[in-house]
């Protein structure tokens, strides 16, 4: 029998492989989200409005991109939240002492990459699970925040440092904005074009294979999770200077949506699958859907339920497939 040249078929495959893929099926929600808010809202349209609706998610989006590259490399960073309410809390002091608005975006990437790598020495030395010792870390830094502040607002910030959180580089692009599309391309570019991103797919596929084919799998994670909590600490710059002040309660809650953004861009929990390009969309879609409920008037607690939600949908969905696949080829 003739068989097809295999060069025929390839174009093929990949568009079909395209259209079935997590990413398109996210672009076409992502699609239908937007449609709905334009039809819930005359204003939704207005272009100063899309770009007020930038300002609810590139703050949590900054850091799902390290944060994606961390599950895919099996681990976890629960305390994003907690190390963004302690950087704030520096550099809230900081700015009280009088320092200028370059000492304070230091203070705040400084403790961020110091909390980062406390969580990652504990993980890699002590061979504590990241779980477990970012619950800790967790509790502990925003415990930190607490005894710190008090009930104390800081908010002597300088002019200069509000132009990061609420200046704009041309039209409706925020600096925030831009900020996160150089990001994104970064982080892109470090996950699918170089050794270390092929490193972090191989430890997230099988740690020990990874181990004995020569990669040094603790220092990997290290930096991994160094990474991430020098991102949280640029998050919390953006956000500070965004709210032009510093109080305890600083993203309370945060971890909830930005673990919910990586899970939702398709990065698998068990590791070892994942683009940066379905977080991007992600990060586009959940911006739509709260947008969309705020525009509605959906309270707070309501947004949470729903974002609870689609987490434990897009956790549960493959394994309900793959078990209802498993009873389909049963005999």
């Amino acid at each position: 029998m003739h068989k097809p040249m295999a060069t025929t078929g390839l174009p093929a495959i990949g568009w079909s492989r395209r259209l079935l893929s997590w990413e398109f099926f996210l672009l076409l929600m992502t699609a239908v989200v937007f449609g709905l808010n334009s039809l819930a809202s005359p204003y939704f349209l207005d272009p100063w409005n899309l770009s007020d609706a930038t300002f609810n998610f590139v703050e949590k989006a900054v850091v799902a991109l390290p944060l994606a590259m961390l599950i895919i490399c099996r681990e976890i960073d629960l305390s994003v939240a907690s190390i963004i309410a302690l950087a704030s809390a520096a550099m809230g002091f900081a700015a009280q002492a009088g320092a200028g608005t370059e000492l304070i975006v230091l203070a705040g990437l400084g403790v961020g990459l110091l909390c980062g790598l406390v969580n990652g020495l504990l993980v890699t030395r002590f061979e504590i699970p990241s779980i477990v010792v970012t619950i800790g870390t967790m509790s502990l830094f925003r415990g930190l925040t607490y005894i710190l502040l008090g009930d104390t607002v800081l908010k002597d910030y300088p002019e200069s440092f509000a132009y990061l959180g609420q200046g704009y580089v041309y039209w409706v692009f925020s600096f925030e904005f831009v900020l996160f599309g150089v990001l994104a391309l970064l982080f892109y570019g470090l996950l699918h074009r170089t050794n270390f991103g092929r490193r972090t797919y191989a430890i997230g596929n099988n740690p020990t294979a990874a181990f004995y084919s020569g990669i040094n799998v603790a220092r990997h994670r290290l930096i991994l999770f160094v990474l991430v909590g020098l991102v949280s600490g640029l998050a919390s710059v953006l956000l500070t200077s965004r709210l032009g002040s510093t109080r305890p309660t600083i993203a309370l809650g945060w971890e909830l949506s930005i673990i919910t953004m990586v899970v939702l861009g398709g990065v698998s929990i068990m590791g070892g699958a994942g683009t940066i390009l379905g977080v991007v969309i992600a990060v586009f879609l959940m911006g739509l859907v709260t947008f969309g409920l705020g525009l509605l008037n959906v309270p707070g607690i309501v947004m949470s339920i729903i974002i609870g939600a689609m987490l434990i949908g897009v956790i549960a969905t493959p394994v309900l497939l793959k078990k209802f696949k498993g009873r389909k080829s049963a005999p």
